[in-house]
C-alpha cells in the first residue's frame, strides 16, 4: 500500500525546512532506520530516518526546494511490485490500516462500524489499543512517562516518531482539555484576527533583496516575543581580568601541544566554568519561569551563543560545573566546528539553563543581551582593555571587561541579580578558584 512520506517535525520551533539533498533515489528499497534524506531545519542539517519499509517510489520535493512545510507530503513509499500513484498516496490510508487488524474478530465488526463512523482522529491509534509508533519513539515515551495514545503523530500514515514525543514531553500537560472544549471555542475564532500591521514605507533607494532563512525567521520570531513578553532588566558590573589571563597563559604553556591531552584555553572557556561554579551557588538563577511553579535545573547546562552564516545557535555545555578547563575547551571548539557547518545533534542545542553570549572577540565595550527562552537569564561578555582604575588610594593601569546580566524579572529579583553578578566578579578577579 502506498503511503506519503511526510515532511519531519526535526525541531520544536520547526514549521517548515528546506529538503537539502534525498539520499535514496526512486526505486531503491528502504529499510526502517535508513537515512533517506537531509533536511536543514532552523537550526541545522540533520539526517531524516525512514520509520516503514518499501520501495521510495516517487520523490514529490526535489533536493534544495525550500519552504517545505512540516507535513507536506515528500516522496511516497510503495510495497515492492507495487504501482506508484500519478499524485500523493491517498490520505484515507490511515483509515484503511485499521480494517485488518479487525478482521480476526468478525463478530465483533458490527459493533466496531459505529466507532469507525464517530471518526475518533486521534493519529496515534488505528484500531483498537494499537499504538502506531517507531519503536525509538515507544521507548523514550517510556522513560518519559508519556501516553503515547495522547500523541497526534507526525510520520507516515500518522505514525509517531521521535520528533513527536520531544513535542509532547515540551508541551504544557493541559493541552488535551482544549479537545473537550472545542464546540465552545467559537470565540477563538476572532483571536486570529491581529490587529493590522503597519504597512511597510515603500523602499525607493537602490536595494538588494535578501530572502529570510528559515534560522532568520524563527530567531526573529523568538527574540521579539523574548522582549515582548519577559520583563527583561539588568545589571552591569566591571571585573578586572589580569589574575585570570595570567592563569590562562600559565595553563597554556603547560598544556600539550599535540596529542589526546592537548587543549589551549581561551577567555571564553574560563568564563564558562565560572559562570558554572557561581549557578550552583545560585541554583535560583539556574531557573525558568512558567505560570505554575518557577523551575529550578538540577544540571548546570550552559547555553554557549556561536555565530553561524546564517544567523546563532547556542550549544549547551553539559554539566559545566562538573568538568575541567581542558574539557570545557574541547568540548566548545567541537560543538563550534559543528555548530558552523550545520552538523549539531537536536540534543546539543536544545535546552540549557543560562546562556553566555560573549562579544568581546570582535572589541566590543559593553552590551546588553536577549534572554534565551524559557531561560531566566544570560550573561553579555565585553573585551578585555586596560582601563585607569583607583586601588589602595592611588591611580593605576588594570584589564578590565563590562559585564551584564539580563535576567526574567518574573523568576529573580534585583537582590539575586546583583549577588550573582558580584559571585561572578570574585571568581573571576580570584581565578585560582576554578581549580580547586
Amino acid at each position: 500500500m502506498a503511503t506519503n512520506i511526510l515532511m519531519p517535525a526535526l525541531s520544536p520551533t520547526m514549521t517548515e525546512g528546506t529538503l537539502a539533498r534525498w539520499l535514496k533515489k526512486e526505486g531503491e528499497a528502504v529499510k526502517a532506520g535508513d537515512v533517506i534524506a537531509e533536511i536543514e531545519t532552523d537550526k541545522a542539517t540533520m539526517e531524516f530516518e525512514a520509520v516503514d519499509e518499501g520501495v521510495l517510489g516517487k520523490i514529490l520535493v526535489q533536493d534544495g526546494t525550500e519552504g517545505v512545510k512540516v507535513n507536506d507530503p515528500i516522496g511516497i513509499l510503495v510495497e515492492e511490485g507495487e504501482e506508484v500513484p500519478s499524485g500523493d498516496a491517498p490520505k484515507a490510508a490511515p483509515k484503511q490500516e485499521a480494517t485488518p487488524d479487525s478482521k480476526p474478530a468478525p463478530a465483533e465488526q458490527p459493533k466496531a462500524a459505529p466507532a469507525q463512523d464517530s471518526k475518533p482522529a486521534p493519529a496515534a491509534q488505528a484500531s483498537g489499543d494499537r499504538v502506531f509508533a517507531s519503536p525509538l519513539a515507544k521507548r523514550m515515551a517510556q522513560q518519559a512517562g508519556i501516553d503515547l495514545s495522547g500523541i497526534k503523530g507526525s510520520g507516515p500514515n500518522g505514525r509517531i516518531v521521535k520528533a513527536d514525543v520531544e513535542g509532547a514531553s515540551s508541551a504544557p500537560k493541559p493541552a488535551a482539555q482544549p479537545q473537550a472544549a472545542a464546540p465552545s471555542a467559537q470565540p477563538q475564532a476572532a483571536a486570529p484576527a491581529p490587529a493590522p500591521k503597519a504597512p511597510t514605507p515603500a523602499i525607493t533607494a537602490p536595494h538588494t533583496s535578501v530572502p529570510n532563512s528559515s534560522m532568520r525567521k524563527v530567531i526573529a520570531r523568538r527574540l521579539s516575543e523574548s522582549k515582548q513578553t519577559v520583563p527583561h532588566f539588568y545589571v552591569t558590573m566591571d571585573i578586572e581580568i589580569d589574575a585570570l589571563l595570567k592563569l590562562r597563559a600559565d595553563l597554556n604553556a603547560r598544556a600539550p601541544k599535540e596529542g589526546p591531552g592537548a587543549f589551549k584555553l581561551s577567555v571564553n572557556d574560563l568564563v564558562i566554568k565560572a559562570v558554572a561554579r557561581v549557578l550552583r551557588q545560585y541554583p535560583n538563577v539556574n531557573a525558568s519561569w512558567t505560570d505554575d511553579a518557577i523551575i529550578q535545573y538540577h544540571d548546570v547546562d550552559i547555553s554557549v551563543a556561536v555565530s553561524i552564516p546564517d544567523g546563532l545557535i547556542t550549544p549547551i555545555i553539559r554539566k559545566a560545573d562538573q568538568k575541567g578547563l581542558a574539557a570545557i575547551s574541547s568540548e566548545m571548539k567541537d560543538l563550534a566546528a559543528r555548530a558552523k557547518a550545520g552538523k549539531l545533534k537536536p540534543e546539543e542545542f536544545q535546552g540549557g539553563g543560562f546562556s553566555i553570549s560573549n562579544m568581546g572577540m570582535f572589541g566590543v565595550k559593553d552590551f546588553s543581551a536577549i534572554i534565551n527562552p524559557p531561560q531566566a537569564g544570560i550573561l553579555a561578555v565585553s573585551a578585555g582593555e586596560q582601563r585607569p582604575v583607583v586601588k589602595n588610594g592611588a591611580l593605576a593601569i588594570a584589564t578590565v571587561m563590562t559585564c551584564t546580566l539580563s535576567v526574567d524579572h518574573r523568576v529573580v529579583d534585583g537582590a539575586l541579580a546583583a549577588e550573582f553578578i558580584a559571585a561572578f566578579k570574585k571568581v573571576v578577579e580570584d581565578p585560582l578558584s576554578l581549580m580547586l
